[in-house]
């Protein structure tokens, strides 16, 4: 069968499953309203978390710093692409999370895949949960080594899987925050399993950063553990903080390591210098701006009230991540459909992303959101579930 049949057959499949994915192209930044088309909608479907992506502080050290540095990086790290911004950024992300050094990369997804490939081989063994995000299970399929997936948030499932004393190298990989059902990973228990079986964990924080622990500095701060010894922490920019790229925190010597090996940090450019000023603001507001936490703690505390009193079932999650799930992708699709032309923006997240039969209405609540907005998504959720 030729390959463009092939792949029509393919598009038509997923839409008669209501799997079918479409961009949605908006012509305002990233705020509590969006503007798509002609609709301006309230958004609850944005990573944006702490509401900083569009913060004017985050703009002009961004605007400056183009002026200065000029558009892009121009080069990789280990060329001439590391300047003085990127130190910078690094050695505040380090002294912020409790590091000894971090390294930045240029996306989530990169660094990902960086860990697992660098440290890795055909006679080590890489255990991760089961509900990880698709760039830790990407990154385990890249590398030679033997992957085991246990039972969500199981750390008996976990340690059995790990005991084995047949792998040179173990790595054990979760979630901080699980990015479809905003839960926490029991990092103080994976932790303790790690200890005792001699391997490393490594925690990917990417929706747990900015919003959990002391000052945001993420679920292995509130777990109270360091990213040292054995522990390596993983970071986006792109979230609560509002820029754009991500790093690995940790013992320098594994820093080190990913400098000289990572193939995902090694052959791709630096990250643009307004970018990385704009992470280093978001740094210090992260520290100087309690009340960004406090509101948006205030506003999942006033949805999952409101959520309860209108009889919707709310997931055990404490984090801005509040999934609704409604199974059926197809109902899944109608009532974000029908959300949206009541002027809500919350996107219906549908196999393979989720589990069949786990279709849901993924709502993610900034801080920039008032107690209106919230009641009013909630009551037109009611009306529809």
């Amino acid at each position: 069968m030729p390959w463009r049949q092939d792949l029509h057959q393919q598009h038509q499949r997923r839409k008669s499953d209501s799997l079918w994915r479409t961009r949605n192209t908006s012509q305002s930044p990233p705020d509590r309203e969006i503007k798509i088309g002609d609709q301006t909608l309230l958004n609850f479907c944005s990573n944006n978390y702490l509401s900083l992506a569009n913060a004017p502080e985050m703009i002009r050290s961004a605007n400056d710093a183009t002026l200065r540095w000029g558009v892009g990086a121009s080069a990789s790290h280990l060329i001439t692409g590391h300047n003085e911004l990127h130190q910078s950024l690094e050695s505040a992300i380090a002294q912020l999370v409790g590091a000894e050094r971090a390294i930045l990369f240029s996306t989530g997804y990169m660094a990902n895949l960086a860990v697992p490939t660098t440290f890795l081989d055909r006679h080590d063994l890489l255990v991760q949960d089961r509900l990880n995000h698709a760039s830790i299970i990407d990154g385990g399929q890249m590398t030679r080594a033997k992957v085991r997936r246990y039972a969500h948030n199981d750390i008996a499932a976990a340690a059995k899987l790990i005991r084995n004393p047949d792998y040179k190298r173990k790595l054990l990989v979760t979630d901080g925050v699980f990015s479809m059902d905003g839960d926490i990973a029991p990092l103080a228990g994976l932790k303790n399993v790690c200890d005792q079986h001699d391997a490393v964990l490594l925690v990917d924080d990417a929706h747990g950063l900015g919003v959990v622990g002391d000052q945001g500095k993420g679920c292995l701060n509130d777990a109270n553990i360091r990213p040292a010894d054995n522990v390596l922490m993983l970071g986006t920019l792109s979230k609560a903080i509002g820029s754009f790229g991500a790093f690995i925190a940790g013992d320098a010597v594994y820093i080190e390591s990913l400098i000289q090996h990572a193939r995902s940090y090694i052959y791709t450019t630096a990250l643009p210098p307004g970018v990385v000023a704009a992470s280093l603001r978001a740094i210090e507001l992260l520290q100087q701006q309690s009340w960004r936490r406090e509101k948006l703690r205030d506003n999942i505390g006033f949805f999952c009230d409101a959520a309860r009193q209108r009889s919707i079932p709310v997931s055990p999650s404490s984090t801005p991540i509040q999934p609704i799930i409604v199974g059926d992708s197809g109902q899944a699709l109608r009532i974000s459909q029908q959300l949206r032309e009541a002027g809500l923006m919350t996107v219906a997240i549908r196999p393979p992303t989720v589990a069949q039969g786990q279709s849901r209405l993924r709502i993610t609540l900034m801080t920039d959101h008032c107690h209106n907005d919230i009641q009013r998504l909630v009551d037109c959720i009611a009306r529809l579930l």
